[in-house]
């Protein structure tokens, strides 16, 4: 057998400690043994065992505090559920992008920058009918004109969850271009900017709404129960 290499090294220990954590043999809250220790306990060099620390730090299982040591600050991995997210259903995927646009649009009506909505009539004009040009690129269009609207709320927060739930919204545009959901016409893009404009909340949230509505319709009615778990199939009777 070849010599573990030290990115393996680091991995194992890794899986060692996380192993340890969710068994409670280290706690929440409780704190780790010192370097010299676990670097005994694992067999692995201090440096390795460093490594180990900062990649689980970086994970939210473990934190460090100056002059203090390691402790255990979570059993669970927020990327392991954002993962599980992603794998969701996609009603459930269509249902939490609704949720996100919704209190975006409303936000952006409240603040609405005269150059916010500008900037989301320019996207929109540039975004184009589906069918022209590239399909890939008009996925790229049409979904920067969707993070555009979270960027008019100017919540940083909103912004960065919708980032990193981009790839899941990204699915729910393929399946209104894969006959499987009807795509949203140039004019329900236009309401919602609209509305925007308006400086009216309310009116924001219903034009995103009755955006969303004919989309999650169509999938109540081409889908079982099957798709909550992620699997599209025809409903029984369904013509």
């Amino acid at each position: 057998m070849q010599p573990l290499s030290r990115t393996n090294l680091a991995d194992t220990a890794v899986e060692a400690i996380r192993t340890e954590i969710l068994s409670d043999r280290w706690p929440v809250g409780g704190q780790l043994p010192n370097e010299a220790t676990l670097s005994s306990l694992l067999s692995v060099s201090r440096g390795t065992v460093r490594e180990a620390v900062r990649v689980l730090v970086a994970r939210g299982y473990l934190e460090t505090r100056q002059g203090s040591g390691t402790y255990v600050r979570s059993k669970t991995d927020p990327s392991e559920s954002f993962s599980r997210a992603r794998g969701a259903g996609l009603r459930d995927l269509l249902e939490a992008r609704c949720a996100l646009e919704v209190e975006a649009a409303r936000m952006a009506a409240i603040r609405h920058a005269p150059a916010a909505v500008l900037g989301l009539r320019l996207l929109l004009e540039h975004r184009g009918q589906s069918g022209e040009g590239d399909r890939e690129e008009y996925i790229i269009r049409d979904l920067a004109f969707h993070k555009a609207i979270v960027a008019a709320s100017g919540n940083q927060a909103m912004i960065e969850i919708y980032e990193f739930f981009s790839a899941s919204i990204r699915e729910t545009i393929e399946a209104t271009l894969s006959d499987q959901l009807p795509e949203p016409d140039m004019q329900a893009h236009a309401d919602i900017i609209d509305a925007i404009a308006s400086g009216s909340p309310d009116k924001a949230d219903v034009a995103t709404r009755r955006f969303m509505a004919p989309i999650l319709a169509a999938l109540d009615r081409s889908c079982s129960h099957d798709c909550r778990t992620g699997i599209l199939k025809a409903a029984p009777g369904y013509r």
